[in-house]
């Protein structure tokens, strides 16, 4: 099980953050498997282009929150989060590679890594705001080369100095990076998205150990993955498959009912998904009951696995 940690503001301010580090130490302690803190450097005025979120316990998607929404750093957050714990995996999702240097990027991903002992899991991404990319001066109908050229440059700082690269967007000389991360490959990547489009195919063949779709993925898009990584001589490599609850709000104004969310565990089990996020504002207004919560859910990702 994973907690979400983001869009969590009907428990708690946007400043509190804490609280965010508390609650990962109490899933931690819960038996939880992993914690996840996305990003958004800036929002703009697309963030609500097609009307907030009825519910605020809803999941932020393109174009449905609004453009006050808080969004702390979430390496930093991590960071923190690091600190205060000792097993549970530390998952930036969303990060917005194009947004940054690689290798800043590369910098801050390695040190997080080491400073967690190799629990530091990362899901770059693209991300869909004009407005941001704008704000930073980024193209934003170049990003998927821009990431692509990114994940070159890592894989490469990862494994090797001196390391040099003359690409599309990026160039220099003769760089030494060190330290580099716990693992001589890198951290553990994730990659996500609506479907399976042949970028995303090619990052999790190439870099992935994980996919964390959007949504429910079709048995087409499962079966092309499964194809691709057999074609690269992945077939015997396991690869994570991510799920999730699905809470259903009775109205806009409840909480979902835990139970109900969690009802389908066991088919996504059978599609071979193993891990299965969980955003706790969603079950709970609450902010001192996510301890009993995780507890909660625990015992009944535990009955369902017997």
């Amino acid at each position: 099980m994973l907690l979400i940690l983001s869009e969590n503001w009907t428990m708690t301010s946007g400043r509190d953050l804490p609280t965010l580090v508390r609650w990962a130490r109490e899933a931690e302690d819960a038996g939880f498997d992993a914690v996840m803190i996305s990003e958004h450097v800036v929002l703009g005025p697309d963030a609500g282009a097609r009307g907030v979120m009825g519910n605020p316990r809803e999941y932020a998607l393109p174009g449905n929150q609004d453009p006050y929404t808080p969004w702390p750093n979430s390496l930093m957050l991590l960071s923190a989060i690091a600190s205060a714990t000792s097993r549970i995996r530390l998952v930036a999702g969303a990060v917005l590679a194009p947004l940054r240097h690689p290798l800043l990027l590369a910098r801050e991903l390695g040190t997080l890594d080491l400073l967690s002992e190799g629990r530091l899991v990362v899901q770059p991404t693209v991300s869909w705001s004009r407005d941001e990319y704008a704000a930073l001066g980024v193209p934003f109908g170049q990003r998927g080369r821009i990431l692509d050229e990114q994940l070159e440059i890592m894989d490469r700082l990862w494994r090797e100095s001196p390391v040099t690269h003359h690409g599309e967007f990026f160039h220099f000389n003769e760089v030494y990076f060190e330290p580099k991360a716990y693992r001589p490959d890198g951290p553990r990547m994730w990659f996500g998205g609506q479907d399976m489009h042949d970028r995303l195919l090619k990052r999790l063949v190439r870099y992935g150990h994980g996919f964390h779709p959007l949504g429910e993925p079709t048995q087409a898009d499962l079966a092309r993955l499964r194809a691709g990584l057999a074609a690269a001589g992945r077939a015997d490599e396991p690869l994570e498959l991510i799920g999730g609850t699905r809470a259903v709000f009775p109205d806009e104004r409840s909480c979902a009912d835990l139970g109900q969310a969690m009802a389908d565990l066991p088919e996504q089990l059978e599609k071979g998904f193993t891990t299965f996020c969980l955003k706790p504002s969603q079950f709970t207004d609450d902010a001192d009951g996510v301890d009993a919560l995780c507890k909660e859910v625990m015992r009944r990702a535990e009955a369902m696995s017997r």
